[in-house]
C-alpha cells in the first residue's frame, strides 16, 4: 500500500506501467495490485489534471442546486464527471458531503472551498486557474 501511495505521489496516478514494475519489483501479482489500485479510491489509474474540482452532491448541496452547477462547470470545461480536460488543467468529480453544509451548495478548487453557489459564478471561478 505505501509503495503504491509513493507511486501515486511521484507520477499523480498509477498507469498500467507503472502498476507493472510495481509487480515486477515486489513479486506481487499485477491482478493483485491492480485489485487494489481500482478498489481504493485514493488512487487513480488516469492521469488527473492540475486542478482538481470537486462539487458536493450532498443532499444539503443537491436541494440547493448543485447538479445545475456541475452541469454548468461541465459546459463550461467541455469535460463530463470524473474525467480529465484535454489540456489537462482541470479533473471535475462529484463528490459526497465536505462538511460545509451550511454553505450549500459547495465545491473545492484544490484547497479552496466556495460556498453558496450558483452557476453565475462559475466562470469566474474557473478563471482563477486558467
Amino acid at each position: 500500500m505505501q509503495i503504491l501511495q509513493k507511486a501515486q505521489s511521484l507520477f499523480g496516478y498509477l498507469p498500467l506501467e507503472v502498476q507493472q514494475f510495481i509487480s515486477d519489483e515486489t513479486n506481487i501479482p499485477l491482478a493483485d495490485i491492480y485489485g487494489v489500485v481500482t478498489f481504493y479510491t485514493q488512487f487513480s489509474t488516469e492521469e488527473k489534471g492540475k486542478h482538481k474540482i470537486g462539487l458536493c452532491l450532498g443532499t444539503a448541496c443537491y436541494v440547493k442546486g448543485s447538479q445545475g452547477i456541475l452541469d454548468k462547470i461541465s459546459d463550461e470545461l467541455n469535460v463530463k464527471v470524473g474525467k480529465t480536460t484535454d489540456d489537462k488543467l482541470f479533473t471535475l468529480e462529484a463528490t459526497r458531503c465536505l462538511g460545509c453544509c451550511g454553505l450549500a451548495p459547495v465545491m473545492m478548487v484544490d484547497d479552496d472551498v466556495y460556498g453558496k453557489l450558483d452557476t453565475t459564478k462559475i466562470p469566474g471561478i474557473l478563471k482563477k486557474y486558467k
